[in-house]
């Protein structure tokens, strides 16, 4: 069984790689720099050292791979973020195209079928798109806001301050990312889904920015306010930061043309995920805050 993994030491890459070696397989796992996997996981699956912008080593490294996940690794702080997605998926895109590569499980999110006007986000529309044009069998996992987004600001969590521009009175969709790699590692280790297959990944329950501040307090030790910003304070800060034109409106854009979103699938049986976001945060952001 032939399984590449990308971005293997990432919050939803490092669980799948852990799941998949318990379930007894060799990974193929695609990482710049293998130091970066504990001594114990490299010995036990098969590293491929390269870049994932790397058209090259993309394409030879998932050459004859019955299963791919691939995890877009640009970051929304680059230039042309959009394109730089794009682009760097295609190698993966023509080696499903002409049968080197038999199935794929990209790493979608919630917004990806609006199609355009989700800012970033519209990277990963036009990443299904193209993989559902070269007749593989392709899964789009659309997940919901990673817990692990808080870890973004742990500066102001400390202060017990917690900065959004969502509509604070919204209720969206809240995911471990743990969960997310359950999931995954249960889709690629299956033989029985075929064709092109959407499937939603919530979390547990819908949350508005009002109750995550309430969880966070409680599960923090200390008072969590909401301070609210909207898109025109984002732009500036960013810009602030130094980051390029396309890169602030490619954030700036997944919270506006998010604000409105009801996804595609509904939450049920298939769609929700355990683990609730006051167990993550007391377990996980909580020791980080106070160390």
């Amino acid at each position: 069984m032939s399984i590449v993994v990308t971005t293997p030491t990432g919050h939803v890459g490092s669980r799948v790689v852990r799941l998949l070696l318990q379930a007894g397989v060799r990974p193929r796992v695609l990482v710049r720099d293998p130091a970066r996997l504990d001594e114990a996981t490299r010995a036990r699956v098969d590293v491929c050292r390269g870049d994932l912008t790397d058209a090259g080593f993309v394409r030879d490294a998932v050459v004859g791979a019955r299963s791919v996940l691939w995890v877009d690794p640009t970051p929304h702080s680059a230039a042309d973020p959009i394109e730089i997605s794009l682009r760097t998926a295609a190698p993966l895109v023509e080696a499903a195209r002409v049968g080197d590569v038999a199935r794929v499980v990209l790493l979608s999110s919630i917004g990806a079928e609006r199609r355009h006007g989700v800012g970033h986000i519209d990277a990963l529309a036009g990443i299904e798109e193209r993989l559902d044009a070269t007749g593989a069998d392709v899964l789009h996992l659309r997940c919901a806001y990673f817990f692990t987004n808080l870890l973004l600001d742990l500066e102001g969590l400390s202060q017990g301050v917690l900065t959004t521009a969502f509509d604070p009175e919204q209720p969206m969709p809240w995911v471990d990312p743990r969960d997310i790699g359950d999931v995954v590692a249960a889709r690629l280790l299956s033989d029985t889904w075929r064709g092109r297959s959407v499937q939603a990944v919530h979390g547990p329950q819908d949350l508005t920015f009002h109750q995550v501040a309430q969880i966070l307090t409680e599960a923090l030790g200390h008072p969590v306010r909401l301070n609210l910003v909207t898109d025109d304070a984002v732009r500036d800060a960013l810009r602030a930061a130094g980051l390029p034109p396309s890169a602030v409106e490619g954030i700036v854009g997944m919270t506006a043309g998010s604000r409105d979103l009801v996804p595609e699938q509904p939450r049920d049986l298939l769609t929700t995920t355990p683990t609730p976001l006051s167990g993550w945060a007391h377990a996980q952001l909580r020791p980080l805050l106070e160390g």
